[in-house]
């Protein structure tokens, strides 16, 4: 079972906010480690268990120390990422392509993951970047609280604003915990993004030859 959706456009105002920092931008304080080890203890105790025997006494230190991983792309910039490109390609203005970048990242309703994979391309104008440069701006998005519809526009509009290509491509293929952990309980269930900028939303072929490239691959 897989379900689709396209992601609208958006201005650029908000393009921008949402391409740096996300929907909603990073708090200005945080609450202190301690703090959070003592919220991971007061989780325990609700689940019914006791956060102070022998097996759980040291799992607020690593449930935070975890989270300082699954959510370090709070403390970079993607723009920042992108800031460093070449302008030498001998006149290459043809797609550049990511397939198949592993991607986990949580949802921002349950806090459990969404695993699954991202598929970018762009077609450069005057200037390309690194391509793990691509695969870090995957990464810095994924590692928030996020939904996939919010993840794959941020991808497509920070290409766009820090690389000025021709176009954009973004194809995110997920699977949700939410559904198949809890709730409905489906699991296998693949949802399916996608974000297409300039020549790629105005061309169908070169839209189309992205995504037969994206299943060339599998």
């Amino acid at each position: 079972m897989t379900t689709i959706t396209n992601t609208p456009s958006q201005n650029s105002s908000d393009s921008l906010k949402k391409a740096t920092n996300g929907s909603k931008g990073p708090l200005t304080s945080r609450p202190t480690r301690e703090e959070a080890e003592d919220a991971v203890r007061t989780l325990i105790a609700w689940t019914g268990d006791d956060p102070t025997r022998e097996g759980l006494v040291d799992t607020p230190k690593r449930v935070v120390k975890a989270y300082d991983e699954f959510f370090k792309g709070y403390k970079e910039d993607a723009l920042e990422i992108l800031s460093r490109t070449f302008e030498d390609v001998d006149g290459y203005d043809d797609m550049v392509m990511l397939r198949g970048i592993d991607m986990s990242s949580h949802c921002e309703h349950h806090m459990v993951p969404i695993i699954g994979q991202v598929h970018v391309a762009y077609i450069p104008s005057d200037k390309v970047v690194g391509i793990s440069k691509l695969a870090r701006i995957v990464e810095t998005f994924a590692k928030r609280l996020q939904t996939q519809e919010t993840m794959t526009a941020q991808i497509a509009n920070v290409i766009d604003t820090g690389l000025t290509p021709r176009g954009t491509a973004v194809f995110i293929e997920a699977e949700h915990q939410c559904m198949s952990m809890r709730g409905v309980n489906k699991p296998n269930v693949a949802t399916i993004t996608t974000r297409f900028t300039g020549v790629f939303q105005d061309d169908s072929d070169l839209r189309n030859r992205f995504l037969g490239m994206i299943n060339n691959g599998k």
